[in-house]
């Protein structure tokens, strides 16, 4: 083992994910970069997902640096990933979801980006698509799984954000505060640089999309780099929290309630100048690009126009049409 590499953190919340979490600790195990942490807490799983990794205790200390595995009660993922982290000890942090895994070439060629690029705190690659048994598949415009790559409308998880959000994710825009207050388009499979968590503020319930809500705490401070090639295989199964629109269109609305109140309270003098442009003027988007119309044309339909006004702020549809 190479430990005069910068050391990299893998942290896993894993909850009920028996049949894949095995999958998950080999797709590291496999990792092409050799100075590697692995830390994973089982957030209270009712399956035998925590006897699974335990399972794997003898290969994982032979394999990283360190290990730490730990099981508590169901707290959820906000406080189970501020455990995660404060237990890191690592330059860099790659998160990794426990039904998911990593090509193994990803964390060597995204430490090398970050290495080389001090003004960048994450960078993230594209991903494929498998399925529950592993297989790659593609999706048909619903997100329905097909397998024949001439039916499919997305072959990547990439390129179904890049279309739905139509964002050119070569522009310097990509990681921008303005682009992300919109909404989430950020793949998984992300290195960080640790640093940054001392700066952010830390994850909570009171902002439950925890990817969107860490996204946009990242964007007022530094920039993120995206690599147009497959470092990741995402998981597409029955329980994908996504799935559940209702449950979705929610904790979206709640984390951005809970950002418009961040955003009037942080230091406006520390961040970066388009943080404090959006929260003076708005953003204003063409339909066209907007993400999140479905949601919002539903919760119209459902008599919850003020929710939308509260959430979004009213600056943001002035130039929609």
């Amino acid at each position: 083992m190479n430990t005069s590499l910068p050391l990299v953190s893998v942290i896993i919340s894993a909850y009920n994910h028996e049949k894949y979490i095995e999958q998950t600790v080999n797709s590291l195990i496999n990792q092409t970069y050799q100075n590697i942490e692995l830390i994973i807490i089982d957030d209270g799983s009712t399956d035998s997902t925590w006897q699974k990794i335990c399972a794997l205790e003898d290969i994982c200390n032979k394999r990283f640096s360190r290990v730490v595995f730990s099981t508590h009660k169901n707290v959820g993922i906000c406080e189970t990933t501020n455990k995660l982290i404060e237990l890191s000890q690592g330059k860099y942090i790659y998160m990794i979801a426990s039904d998911d895994t990593a090509k193994p070439f990803a964390i060597e060629k995204e430490v090398e980006f970050l290495e080389n690029n001090p003004d960048y705190a994450l960078v993230v690659g594209n991903n494929e698509l498998i399925d529950s048994d592993g297989k790659v598949c593609y999706w048909d415009k619903n997100r329905n799984i097909v397998y024949n790559k001439s039916q499919a409308k997305f072959v990547t998880l990439g390129e179904q954000l890049k279309k739905t959000q139509n964002f050119d994710f070569t522009s310097s825009k990509f990681g921008s505060y303005s682009s992300l207050y919109v909404g989430n388009y950020i793949p998984n499979g992300y290195l960080i640089r640790r640093s940054i968590f001392s700066i952010i503020e830390p994850f909570t319930d009171e902002a439950p999309l925890s990817d969107l809500y860490m996204m946009l705490q990242i964007a007022k401070y530094s920039k993120m780099k995206y690599i147009d090639e497959i470092l990741f295989s995402y998981r597409w199964h029955s329980t994908n929290t996504i799935k559940d629109k209702e449950k979705a269109i929610l904790i979206t609305e709640k984390t951005k309630q809970y950002e418009e109140e961040l955003l009037n309270r942080i230091d406006l003098s520390k961040v970066k100048p388009e943080v404090v442009e959006v929260k003076n003027k708005g953003v204003c988007y063409k339909k066209k690009g907007f993400p999140f119309v479905f949601q919002v044309l539903t919760l119209i339909k459902k008599g919850k126009k003020t929710k939308i006004i509260k959430l979004f702020n009213i600056k943001i549809f002035e130039k929609v049409y």
